[in-house]
């Protein structure tokens, strides 16, 4: 388990252009982050147990951009994947993930999502963070990955295309990532649009023992060789889906082989 003094020089040792008052020019905050990393630090060594593979895969420094895939009830896997960025990369980075918009409408939640550097999806606020050489975390299943039910946790639904346009006009690598676990810690057997509806979400995920609390379920992220494609991102539709379904073969190969290191049909 990281200590908070612990995830104070972790925070500290990130290569990000803070200020005097410890905030960086998107507004991050140093105090926020350690906060929030210690919670997360706790979850990820503790109660997840997460394991890291291919973190030598992942650029130290520079743009990148980590694609993988959600493995059901909510975002815990983009969670746990900015957890491990911070606590077992070296240099230690922060990741920046594409946040539902939803999530910057709620008071509390849009305050601590931008003060750590996880910003609305919007394709401006990623072309930003990919030019001053950020690194990027998306999930091109969106909101429709993260409502998996149990049954279809290591299954992938269609992914959009904009994050390879993206990737194309800003000559960044894609690091494909596979996350397996999610989906055992929260087994979703039903969404509820009614009760999203009623709480601001798109969807409330239920199990069989009622509300969707994680359980201490072991995860792991494989992270995969960066690829790179060539390109301006004005290619015509058939181009990019190419490329999109070069990655998408990519996590789900990934997936696999996390499944096969946890004992196959797990």
């Amino acid at each position: 388990m990281a200590r908070g003094d612990s995830i104070r020089s972790l925070v500290d040792r990130l290569e990000l252009p803070f200020n005097e008052l410890g905030f960086d020019p998107y507004g991050i905050s140093k105090k926020h982050l350690v906060v929030a990393f210690s919670a997360l630090g706790l979850l990820y060594r503790r109660y997840f147990r997460v394991k890291a593979v291919g973190l030598e895969n992942v650029p130290p420094r520079g743009r990148g951009m980590l694609v993988g895939n959600h493995s059901g009830g909510y975002a815990l896997d983009g969670a746990l994947v900015l957890a491990s960025m911070m606590l077992e990369m070296e240099p230690p980075r922060l990741a920046q993930g594409m946040a539902e918009k939803f999530i910057n409408e709620l008071p509390v939640g849009s305050t601590w999502s931008y003060r750590c550097g996880q910003f609305t999806g919007l394709p401006e606020n990623a072309e930003r963070l990919l030019e001053d050489d950020r690194l990027l975390m998306v999930f091109p299943e969106g909101a429709k990955g993260t409502a998996k039910l149990y049954k279809e946790r290591f299954s992938l639904v269609d992914f959009g295309t904009g994050f390879v346009r993206l990737a194309l006009k800003t000559k960044t690598p894609i690091i494909p990532f596979g996350f397996v676990g999610g989906g055992d810690a929260v087994p979703t057997v039903y969404n509820s649009k009614t009760v999203g509806k009623l709480m601001g979400v798109p969807y409330v995920p239920f199990t069989p023992y009622g509300l969707a609390l994680p359980l201490p379920a072991k995860c792991e992220v494989h992270y995969g060789e960066p690829m790179r494609f060539e390109g301006t991102g004005n290619e015509d539709d058939q181009v990019i889906r190419g490329y999109v379904d070069q990655v998408k073969s990519r996590i789900a190969s990934l997936i696999e082989t996390a499944r096969e290191a946890r004992g196959g049909a797990l």
